[in-house]
């Protein structure tokens, strides 16, 4: 079996495997579905593991507790995201202290190895003074400087789809990873121009999340709609395109679209949304099995995508 490639992550000095461990979606699996994809991931090697709170996060921790194992991954939390049946953001010093506090107890360490701000994610939002700003003085990132100080948060980053927020949060200079989501897969690749110059030249590191497109991608027949409503100033829709082309010649779009990110021309790795032990298991599998030049060179230029050196 082979394995995961190990990838820079900018000025961090974390080298995380080429697909990590969402965790986003585990809610859907329940108590021993979450612990069994964890350990599933950790057997495969994904040695980088995103969670969010209120996502059991107790059940990570009682995984990561046996054998060494939080030694021998990067763990990453956020702050000042929305969790279920909660739609507003706090991005305050006092939340932000205690979302990190909270995961610390019950991931059961003393140190995360990266927080990201999240739910700050749209331009509109800078305006709205309602919404307390989390990198402004006194705020969300301050307060994650402090907490890194202290030994608690070694690096600290931004999780958002807006590129105007990620611009501005790296304009800090204090931001040293992002996360970006449905702005760079097969079905568009808008961050390639809006953002991965500006990360090259910073060294910011990149979290390439929903590299399926949120179930665009995932080999069952995809809804023209849904790509409207998920994927940005779309002209036309093409993930049905791309979803017969591949049936049609038995070819796992999955393996397509997670190698596509995983050749991003940036320092980073692709973030799956798994939420079982199979969808694990095919993360992995996609990151690793082996497609062919000739299969990248069609597809390519079927439906005009720069496949560069996938071919």
């Amino acid at each position: 079996m082979a394995d995961l490639p190990k990838r820079r992550l900018g000025q961090t000095e974390m080298q995380p495997a080429a697909v990590g461990l969402g965790g986003a979606w585990w809610h859907k699996a329940g108590r021993e579905g979450t612990i069994a994809g964890i350990e599933t991931a950790l057997d495969l090697g994904m040695n980088f593991l995103d969670t969010y709170p209120g996502q059991d996060e107790r059940s990570w921790g009682d995984v990561l507790a046996e054998g060494g194992r939080r030694q021998r991954v990067y763990l990453q939390a956020k702050v000042s995201c929305h969790v279920r049946n909660e739609r507003t953001s706090d991005h305050s010093a006092a939340r932000t202290r205690s979302s990190v506090e909270s995961s610390l107890r019950d991931f059961r360490t003393d140190y995360l190895d990266s927080v990201l701000i999240h739910g700050y994610d749209q331009p509109e939002q800078m305006q709205d003074s309602d919404i307390v700003d989390p990198l402004a003085p006194g705020n969300a990132l301050e307060e994650l400087l402090r907490m890194k100080e202290e030994g608690k948060v070694r690096h600290i980053g931004i999780g958002a789809r807006s590129a105007e927020v990620h611009r501005r949060a790296i304009a800090t200079g204090k931001i040293e990873l992002i996360l970006t989501y449905l702005e760079y897969n097969l079905l568009t690749q808008a961050a390639d121009a809006e953002l991965f110059p500006l990360c090259r030249e910073q060294d910011v590191g990149v979290i390439l999340a929903s590299p399926l497109a949120m179930g665009l991608l995932t080999g069952a027949e995809p809804n023209p709609q849904d790509e409207q409503r998920k994927i940005r100033d779309m002209t036309e829709p093409r993930a049905h395109g791309m979803w017969r082309w591949c049936r049609d010649r038995d070819v796992d779009i999955r393996h397509l679209a997670i190698q596509y990110c995983m050749a991003a021309p940036v320092d980073g790795f692709v973030l799956p949304g798994q939420a079982s032990v199979d969808e694990v298991r095919t993360s992995f599998e996609a990151g690793t099995v082996i497609v062919s030049g000739e299969v990248w060179g069609e597809f390519g230029e079927e439906f005009g995508i720069d496949v560069g050196g996938l071919v």
